[in-house]
């Protein structure tokens, strides 16, 4: 199996910044996209940003050029910087992994347990 464990969110005020980042573990062969996704109280969960292993990246339009998502390969982490944050960036932030394990062909989806970002205005 494999675990996702986030870390970095917290509270900031508006115009702040954060960092979170996603450490995947377990019998990993390898990991394809990993992505944060965000769920606002009442809200659906949208995706925020994701990244291949060959390094293309998609963001959503509401945090094109504040945010920025990076991974490290060989640490199989993900990270999501946060900058000029708004008050409507609060929410709970998901990692997620398309992860293929070891002895296995078709990769599975993970979900790490989402870590709170509150931006006071």
């Amino acid at each position: 199996q494999v675990q996702l464990v986030e870390s970095g969110g917290g509270l900031v005020q508006a115009g702040g910044s954060l960092r979170l980042s996603c450490a995947a573990s377990g019998s990993i062969f390898n990991i394809n996209a990993m992505g944060w996704y965000r769920q606002a109280p009442g809200k659906q969960r949208e995706l925020v940003a994701d990244i291949t292993s060959g390094g293309r990246i998609n963001y959503a339009d509401s945090v094109k050029g504040r945010f920025t998502i990076f991974r490290d390969n060989a640490k199989n982490t993900v990270y999501l910087q946060m900058n000029s944050l708004k008050p409507e960036d609060t929410a709970v932030y998901y990692c997620n992994a398309d992860v293929r394990l070891v002895g296995v062909w078709v990769p599975s989806d993970y979900w790490g347990q989402g870590t709170q970002v509150t931006v006071s205005s």
